[in-house]
């Protein structure tokens, strides 16, 4: 098994990978680690794979594996940690933004300080203003959501302990989220290191605002599935049960009110000319459909294969 692996997603790089290995292999030149480098492209539409291709050819610590179409960075990262070998996983970004002088810090803050994961802090950003002003706000909502406090969740340079990689399953854009799957799979010892920004020297920038938007929405859906995944009816039930208790003691009250009104042969209107009427059905509809929803979501997570697979760090007498 070897100390160390680098995985490194690429998309449209080609200019950049050269000089990103040799920065590598000077830092790595250093230390008497074991190493790997996994260049994952991700369906690259320039050289990349002849570039690639090329410096695996001189340097035997370079891996790839290439994607046939773009399927975006999660999934580049998902294939690298499968593919990793080392006891130790660093990830980095292809632009020359990361430093891999940054590695023995890393290094140091896994197998010496004990941490599970570290993740790197660019607190200073070379980045317009478009990029910055989203991701500070976009960190400050995760970081409240999580309870994680990292000011960089989106960092591409990150550290892990092998058990980490090979526990989570990164898909659609998870990416950004790795720190909250990690905690939710019970390595909670999770670290922050400032680490050094550098301007994009080749190309521009693969990512748009649109990535706001996606993270927003992922944020929703990880932090769902990490508190109710395998127990849905806890969220659909607790809220049909509150909507159908509103509505129905909004009903209940209508009623009373007209049979008062009746009992004290007092000239009231019909119940069902009241815009309360109808607003108490509506919740005690709304109310119904989400109970049902979770009852049938909790029936479709009970048949579910995994719904008894649990993330086990060791056993001891057991086999």
């Amino acid at each position: 098994m070897l100390d160390l692996s680098i995985i490194v997603p690429s998309f449209n790089e080609e200019e950049s990978l050269g000089e990103l290995v040799a920065w590598i292999a000077r830092v790595m030149a250093k230390s008497q680690w074991t190493y790997e480098v996994i260049i994952v492209d991700d369906g690259s539409r320039d050289n990349s794979m002849k570039v690639i291709e090329t410096l695996s050819a001189s340097n035997p610590e370079v891996k790839a594996i290439s994607f046939r179409r773009n399927y975006g960075k999660s999934a580049a990262l998902n294939v690298g940690f499968a593919a990793a070998q080392g006891n130790v996983v660093i990830t980095m970004d292809a632009d020359l933004q990361d430093s891999p002088d940054e590695i023995p810090a890393l290094m140091n803050m896994i197998l010496v300080e004990g941490y599970d994961m570290v993740s790197g802090w660019k607190k200073v950003r070379h980045d317009p203003l478009s990029k910055t002003l989203p991701s500070k706000i976009f960190n400050g909502v995760v970081r409240r959501i999580s309870g994680i406090q990292l000011h960089d969740f989106n960092c591409g340079l990150k550290a892990y302990r092998r058990d980490v990689v090979k526990s989570v399953e990164v898909y659609g854009e998870m990416h950004r989220y790795i720190p909250l799957l990690a905690k939710e799979a019970g390595f909670v010892k999770i670290g922050e290191k400032v680490v050094t920004h550098y301007e994009r020297k080749f190309g521009v920038s693969k990512f748009g605002i649109e990535r706001t938007i996606k993270g927003f929405l992922d944020l929703l859906s990880v932090t769902f599935m990490s508190k109710f995944g395998k127990r849905p009816m806890h969220l659909f039930g607790a809220l049909g049960t509150l909507m159908f208790f509103i509505g129905f003691v909004a009903a209940l009250w209508l009623g009373a009110k007209k049979l008062w009104f009746v009992f004290h042969s007092v000239a009231a209107p019909l119940v069902t000319s009241s815009p309360y009427f109808y607003l108490a059905l509506t919740c005690m509809i709304l109310g119904t459909q989400l109970f049902l929803a979770g009852f049938i979501a909790e029936l479709v997570t009970r048949n579910a294969p995994e719904r008894n697979v649990y993330k086990i760090s060791r056993k001891i007498g057991i086999e």
